[in-house]
């Protein structure tokens, strides 16, 4: 059975921050599940690394093949986009993995990969201060996408409400307020 740590928070969380982090310092072999995306590759990215970049055309080739085993699909201010999962190759390794997703991603995984055991980590903090971030990563685009910023923010405010984390019983939970602590501590998580 394959295992999966399903790294998850709201925009501006840190849970990428984190999720780097913790692949570079792991000690038991964590691979990389890169999720898939129709958004357009920001500045700062590249092809492969955060995500797989693809077009409309080839997400809807992976799911005619039945490839596509989650995908959120959200209504921004530059159009539609979608974000998925895809079997591919990378799932064939016998080593444990982590990725970036969430709630809907942890429960189409629940159901979907019926040989995974999903292990949700939840990062959290405090609004405020998520918002404070986001602001800033905004800033340094060359060309800022302010409402988008505002869109995704009170977006997760329904995404990854109380609700709904108690509903999939999300009790795996760290707040990012010292982002050197909570590394430690998800890592002390993972490899306990």
């Amino acid at each position: 059975m394959k295992r999966v740590y399903l790294m998850m928070g709201k925009s501006s969380s840190g849970k990428d921050s984190i999720y780097r982090e913790v692949l570079r310092n792991n000690h038991i072999g964590l691979k990389p599940v890169i999720s898939y995306t129709t958004r357009p590759i920001r500045e700062n990215e590249k092809n492969g690394k955060q995500y797989f970049f693809v077009s409309e055309a080839e997400r809807d080739r992976l799911m005619a093949e039945g490839k596509v085993l989650e995908i959120r699909n959200y209504n921004t201010a530059m159009g539609l986009w979608s974000y998925f999962t895809v079997d591919d190759e990378y799932w064939e390794e016998d080593s444990p993995h982590i990725m970036i997703g969430t709630l809907d991603t942890y429960e189409s995984l629940k159901k979907n990969c019926t040989d995974c055991e999903i292990i949700p980590i939840y990062i959290e903090v405090e609004d405020g201060e998520r918002l404070f971030r986001a602001l800033r990563r905004e800033q340094k685009e060359k060309k800022p996408k302010y409402v988008e910023m505002c869109r995704r923010f009170i977006a997760d405010t329904n995404d990854f409400s109380e609700e709904r984390l108690r509903e999939l019983k999300i009790e795996n939970r760290f707040d990012n307020a010292v982002f050197k602590e909570t590394v430690k501590n998800v890592l002390d998580f993972i490899e306990a």
